[in-house]
């Protein structure tokens, strides 16, 4: 081998090794520089980009749900209040197996198939949010205990205090207040989810769902450090929710406490309030049912009891329920005829209880009709035609005014229209005419639909609301009010504003107005003078009255008699007997209230519904003899 091979070149190796050097320093200080670079990038130029989403990470926003406004009645009687109550929550973030906790949890306190369907439909809605989410709304004092004692294994399950509707006066208020119910899914649709997050519940009915953006406020925020697994670690910033606002009614509790009391275990409603502001006092429906389950919760079968009864508590007779007026429309027929001239207060006819079409068979017969007694009144003019609610009267005016002018007529007085200012779900009923059933259905209109309609029969539905309303134009003598609720608030309410005032009844003159008063006094209190034929109620109310009250019956038949047969009750089902009414306003000459009053199939108006007419009045106008 050559020796040359074994010599080393020791300059040309250090060449090589600084050459290596020198590009691996230009290597790292270029990594450098580039790193400072980026670092000043960030740090300075994109400070506050990245200051933001660091934040984003650390500080989670939780919102406040605001309390909800309470309501009171115009005494300052609390009708409405807010309890607290126990929730059980979910914080997901620190659940590992979801499906394992649900079961241990169902293990040791009861949760409802609802109460799973609904946690379910939440954790769907609220997928990206870290908020507990509620799994049962409320707890009781065991179901705490028992959580409480195993909540080592239950990670991530935790109770929470939260504010809930209560409603102290139960049933009684139901229909009157209406009430909250859980929010859906569906109304989530509708409604401003950040507005609503946190909040279980939504007014679903009555006052509470009217005026349910006053009551409802607004929500808070709170500014909340978590860590790497999302849990709260403390409270940087909070801004509190503004509660919703409290508002007052004109309902007064003792006269729906006298309501209820009157019309004790039957179906029906009273409806009460003043002519003068439409202000309601009293509103009840009977059978009613107990709001604050709504909201604590109730199991399935008594859900389904209430949904499926026949007696129908959850439907608001006093605004929902459509029945016909029976001869409560007399007094509004008689102004109608007198004003479009189609009888005075002197014309007289002979009523011997029956009424025939000219050119019929069919035979319509006076209320006192018995197949052994035709009945009749005797010489009726309008005056005692009212006090004495002949039938036959009504019959031949009815005929000549025919029904487009009926029909015009009862609008004015708020038939077949809603009227009401802040009831909610008021029906507006059906006043029918030759249009109407051509419509409806596809029949044309005869002289026997005439009939029918001038006693308050045939296709004619009104509400007990819409008969207060009407007597309450009589009270007024023609002025119109729309009934109304809402008394004061605490500010002005974000709703709409209300509908402009309503027209006066056109037509009638004072004086018939005065005397068609005279003769629904005569209902009540003839009697007193001792004449041989009384008014209608006057021996169930008219007696030792320490006030004078105007007021009209009427019996509303619920299926057709045949001709020749007399209505015997004990041969027809509970639910096919006719229904009583009675309306009223009370003092006669200047009147402070005006009463409704329905008892479903409840029989005669002047014997059942008017003693419920009495009990209210007697506890609006002497609540001292009220009270005794």
């Amino acid at each position: 081998m050559p020796p040359n091979l074994f010599i080393e070149d020791r300059p040309a190796e250090r060449r090589a090794f600084a050459r290596r050097t020198l590009i691996l320093f230009v290597i790292m200080a270029g990594l450098v520089v580039g790193l400072l670079a980026r670092m000043l990038h960030l740090q300075v130029w994109q400070y506050e980009k990245y200051r933001t989403r660091s934040d984003e990470n650390r500080i989670e926003v939780v919102p406040v749900p605001p309390a909800r406004g309470l309501i009171f009645d115009r005494l300052g009687n609390r009708l409405v209040e807010n309890r607290p109550v126990f929730s059980l929550t979910l914080a997901l973030e620190r659940v590992d197996d979801l499906d394992q906790l649900l079961a241990d949890l169902s293990a040791l306190i009861p949760i409802s198939t609802e109460d799973l369907e609904q946690f379910e439909q939440r954790r769907r809605s609220h997928r990206r949010r870290p908020e507990p989410l509620v799994l049962k709304a409320t707890l009781d004092e065991e179901e705490i205990a028992v959580l409480a004692v195993n909540r080592h294994r239950l990670i991530g399950a935790q109770i929470e205090a939260q504010i809930a509707r209560h409603y102290p006066y139960g049933d009684l208020t139901a229909h009157a207040i209406g009430s909250v119910r859980r929010i859906t899914a569906e109304d989530m649709k509708t409604l401003g989810r950040v507005r609503y997050r946190r909040t279980n519940f939504i007014g679903k009915r009555g006052v509470e769902k009217f005026y349910e953006r006053s009551l409802h406020g607004e929500v808070g925020n709170k500014w909340v450090e978590t860590d790497a697994y999302g849990r709260h670690r403390q409270v940087l910033d909070f801004h509190p929710p503004t509660a919703g606002q409290n508002i007052s009614l004109h309902l007064d509790i003792r006269v729906q406490i006298a309501a209820a009391a009157a019309l004790g275990e039957r179906r029906g409603a009273v409806v009460a309030f003043d002519p003068k502001s439409g202000g309601i006092l009293a509103l009840v429906s009977n059978p009613s049912y107990d709001p604050n389950l709504f909201v604590t919760g109730m199991d399935p079968a008594h859900y389904q009891a209430l949904t499926s009864s026949r007696d129908a508590p959850l439907l608001n007779r006093a605004v929902n329920g459509l029945y016909a007026p029976g001869s409560t429309i007399k007094p509004i027929l008689g102004l109608a005829a007198l004003t479009h001239g189609v009888v005075d207060w002197q014309e007289e006819i002979v009523d011997r209880g029956a009424f025939r079409l000219p050119g019929q068979k069919r035979i319509y017969r006076d209320w006192n009709w018995t197949p052994t007694n035709p009945g009749g009144q005797g010489i009726v003019n309008l005056h005692r035609a009212i006090y004495r609610s002949s039938n036959i009267f009504f019959y031949n005016m009815g005929v000549r005014l025919q029904g487009e002018r009926m029909a015009a007529f009862f609008r004015q007085f708020g038939y077949g229209e809603v009227t009401a200012v802040d009831v909610a779900g008021t029906s507006p009923g059906v006043v029918p005419d030759a249009v109407w059933k051509q419509g409806t259905k596809g029949e044309p209109w005869y002289p026997g639909d005439n009939v029918n309609l001038s006693i308050g029969q045939g296709d004619l539905l009104v509400s007990p609301l819409q008969v207060a309303t009407a007597a309450a134009v009589l009270a007024n003598r023609g002025r119109r009010v729309r009934p109304r609720m809402l008394l004061t608030s605490g500010r002005p309410l974000v709703e709409d504003d209300p509908p402009l005032p309503l027209p006066p009844v056109s037509g009638p003159s004072a004086d018939d107005w005065e005397r068609m008063v005279d003769a629904m006094e005569a209902v009540v209190h003839r009697g007193d003078y001792g004449y041989g034929q009384n008014g209608t109620a006057w021996y169930y109310i008219g007696r030792g009255i320490a006030y004078r009250m105007a007021g009209k019956s009427g019996t509303a038949q619920v299926v057709e008699i045949k001709q020749g047969q007399k209505y015997e009750e004990s041969e027809h089902d509970e639910y096919s007997r006719k229904h009583a009414w009675f309306m009223a306003f009370a003092p006669a000459d200047d009147p402070e209230i005006v009463v409704s009053v329905l008892v479903e199939n409840g029989g005669g108006g002047s014997s059942v519904a008017a003693p419920v007419v009495r009990d209210v009045m007697d506890a609006y106008l002497l609540p001292q003899v009220a009270a005794l």
